[in-house]
C-alpha cells in the first residue's frame, strides 16, 4: 500500500498540469473564436441583457484568449483563474441558469460553466503546480531574495 501512495505523490504534479492544459486551451480557443464572431457574442449578450454588450464581449474575449495562453504556460495563474471565475459565474448567472437548473443535483456538471468554474477554484486555491513558469518565477525570486 506504501508504494501505491509513493507512486501517486510523484505523479501528483500532473494533475494541475493537465487542469491548466485542459482548460488553458479551451478558454484560448473559446476567446479565439468570440473574437472570430464578435458581432454573434455582441448580439447574444444584447439578448441576455447584459450592460455594455460590445465592451463585455471584447473584455470577456480578451480575457479568454489570453487567460487560455497564460493557464496552459502556467503564469499568473492565480489570477487567471480567479478572473475568468469572474466569467464563468457570470455565464451560469445569465447564459446557463435555466440548464443548470434542470440538471441540478444529479447532473449539474453536466453544464460546463459550472465544471469550468469547479476546475478554476481548484487552481486559485492549489496553484499551478511544479511544472509552470509561475514555480519558475517563484524559485527565481527566492533564490534572489536570499
Amino acid at each position: 500500500m506504501q508504494t501505491v501512495l509513493t507512486i501517486l505523490n510523484r505523479l501528483a504534479f500532473l494533475a494541475p498540469l493537465a487542469t491548466r492544459i485542459t482548460l488553458g486551451l479551451a478558454f484560448f480557443l473559446d476567446g479565439r473564436g468570440k473574437w472570430m464572431h464578435l458581432d454573434k457574442v455582441i448580439e447574444f449578450f444584447t439578448s441576455l441583457g447584459i450592460p455594455l454588450p460590445a465592451a463585455n464581449a471584447m473584455f470577456i474575449s480578451s480575457i479568454e484568449l489570453a487567460g487560455g495562453l497564460f493557464l496552459f504556460a502556467g503564469l499568473a495563474t492565480r489570477v487567471f483563474a480567479f478572473l475568468l471565475s469572474g466569467t464563468m459565474v457570470v455565464a451560469i448567472l445569465t447564459s446557463d441558469h435555466q440548464a443548470l437548473a434542470e440538471k441540478f443535483p444529479a447532473d449539474f456538471t453536466d453544464v460546463s460553466s459550472f465544471a469550468y468554474l469547479l476546475f478554476l477554484l481548484w487552481l486559485l486555491f492549489y496553484g499551478p503546480g511544479p511544472i509552470s513558469l509561475d514555480w519558475l518565477v517563484s524559485r527565481y525570486w527566492a533564490k534572489r531574495s536570499a
